[in-house]
């Protein structure tokens, strides 16, 4: 029980944070837009780099500086194109008020979010490495326990952010908030292309 309690709290601690991920998960839940899809994503692919981390393969992660170049500077692009496409949105705030028109399609929604989970080298030592240590530091059969802790911390935060983020849909009924809400999204994008890209993947 104990190794499973450790992996609640050492996964929690790792994804309850401002990020990309939760930001995105955030705005779609407030759309009541894909939601579920975009908590599958998150959440499963969590618990999968969670277990492949204790299967050992953060090792290999850990010791492939130029694959984890290639994604950090691919992170960065995306990051800052999806800080710019927020700061569009942030300007004409009016279309994407709870409700109104310009759905996405699930289609976009989901690409997006494959971009904004596997293109941020973070998701890998984080999850692989950093997971994978402490679970392996857990001992047989613990560790395993250890990753099924971490797979509900995952899963259910993600699924606590985009749905729970429904009961802000009424204060995000006008075009002000919405404005407000791209706008720090498009800040924090912005923030972590520029930890990424200046401060390199330990940043």
């Amino acid at each position: 029980m104990l190794p499973l309690l450790i992996g609640i709290g050492s996964g929690l601690s790792l994804i309850v944070a401002i990020g990309a991920q939760n930001a995105f998960v955030l705005r779609q839940g407030i759309r009541r837009e894909h939601v579920l899809p975009v908590v599958l994503i998150c959440g499963v692919t969590d618990a999968m780099l969670e277990l492949l981390g204790v299967a050992g393969i953060g090792l290999i992660v850990e010791r492939a500086p130029v694959v984890l170049d290639v994604v950090r500077w691919g992170g960065v692009a995306f990051l800052i194109w999806y800080a710019w496409s927020a700061a569009r949105r942030a300007m004409r705030p009016e279309v994407l008020v709870a409700g109104a028109g310009g759905e996405t399609t699930l289609k976009k929604t989901v690409l997006a979010c494959l971009a904004i989970t596997y293109l941020n080298p973070h998701v890998y030592l984080d999850t692989m490495v950093l997971m994978g240590s402490i679970g392996n530091a857990q001992g047989d059969p613990a560790r395993w326990w250890f990753v099924a802790g971490g797979a509900i911390a995952s899963i259910g935060w993600f699924f606590l952010l985009g749905y729970g983020a429904r009961a802000l849909t009424r204060f995000f009924a006008t075009p002000r908030s919405w404005r407000i809400l791209d706008g720090v999204v498009a800040v924090t994008m912005l923030v972590i292309a520029a930890r990424l890209a200046f401060g390199g993947i330990a940043g």
